[in-house]
């Protein structure tokens, strides 16, 4: 492979996002924003009676899980081990407009409870989990042979 190739590869695979580095985003900081949201989450009208069929009785595990989520996705921390494609897919009463509602109110929580660029890094990656996540619900190559719209 010729040095041009090899340059072309790395275009193609950007670098891993470092972790975060800011002096009051810490597991404790998270565990605040995630607490903060899910309370918002189980106001909605819409999200609330979702989250509510799925999580009967004490939300801390669920909690601590999204905690461990965010520090995995914020701080690199590596403490999240769950699976959310499969959690994500027995959830038969989302549609593919829940992703918005969604967003909108991470996104404000965010904005609400972080300083500007820390929401900016939050939000970014929220956005980019919701696209994972809608995509793997939601998205169906047509049957072979059927040409797509």
């Amino acid at each position: 492979m010729s040095r041009m190739d090899f340059k072309h590869i790395q275009k193609a695979h950007p670098a891993a996002e470092g972790p975060l580095t800011h002096a009051d985003v810490d597991r404790i900081f998270i565990g605040g924003l995630v607490r903060e949201f899910y309370s918002r989450v189980r106001r909605n009208e819409r999200l609330g009676p979702i989250f509510a069929r799925h999580i009967v009785g004490d939300w801390e595990p669920h909690l601590e899980k999204m905690t461990d989520f965010w520090c995995s996705v914020i701080l690199k921390s590596g403490s999240y081990d769950g699976r959310p494609v499969p959690a994500h897919l027995k959830l038969k009463t989302v549609v593919e407009g829940d992703f918005a509602v969604w967003l909108g109110i991470f996104r404000e929580t965010a904005r609400e409870f972080c300083e500007p660029e820390v929401a900016t890094v939050f939000i970014d990656r929220a956005e980019r989990i919701a696209k994972s996540l809608q995509l793997a619900m939601f998205f169906r190559l047509p049957p072979h042979g059927k040409d797509m719209p």
